[in-house]
C-alpha cells in the first residue's frame, strides 16, 4: 500500500510504503501525486518512506516503478529515502548516484531532518 503524505511543503511529493505495494497503488495513488507535482515542467522533490511493515512490491508495482523512474528520470531535483530496512537502504545508496538529482538515505529516526533537507 502507498499513502501520500499531505503535510509537506509545495513541490514535495511524499509517500509511505507499507505491506505489499501493488500496481494499483502506483496508478491510483502515487502517479497522480507525481503528475501534479511535476505539471508544467516543474522539478519536484520526493520523500519515500519504507515503514517497518513494508514487505515489497508485487510484479505490476515493480514494473510501474521502473516506468515511473524512466519517465520522470530528470524531474526530481532531490530524493530522500527514509527506512531502517538495510537491504533497501544499501540499494538506494549503491544506485543513487545514477539519478540526475541528489539522493540521500535517512534512518526512520531522521524523518524530520529528511523533510527539512528536501524543503531547503
Amino acid at each position: 500500500m502507498i499513502e501520500i503524505l499531505n503535510d509537506l511543503p509545495e513541490g514535495i511529493v511524499g509517500a509511505v510504503a507499507s505491506g505489499t505495494v501493488t500496481g494499483d497503488d502506483y496508478e491510483s495513488v502515487l502517479m497522480p501525486a507525481v503528475l501534479d507535482a511535476t505539471a508544467g515542467d516543474k522539478k519536484a522533490k520526493f520523500l519515500l518512506v519504507f515503514g517497518d511493515d513494508f514487505e515489497g512490491y508485487d510484479a505490476q508495482a515493480a514494473k510501474d516503478d521502473a516506468k515511473l523512474g524512466a519517465h520522470y528520470w530528470s524531474d526530481f531535483e532531490r530524493i530522500a529515502f527514509v527506512s531502517d530496512h538495510t537491504v533497501y537502504r544499501s540499494l538506494v545508496k549503491g544506485f543513487g548516484f545514477l539519478m540526475p538529482g541528489e539522493v540521500r538515505v535517512f534512518p526512520m529516526a531522521d524523518l524530520d531532518p529528511a523533510k527539512e533537507w528536501l524543503a531547503s
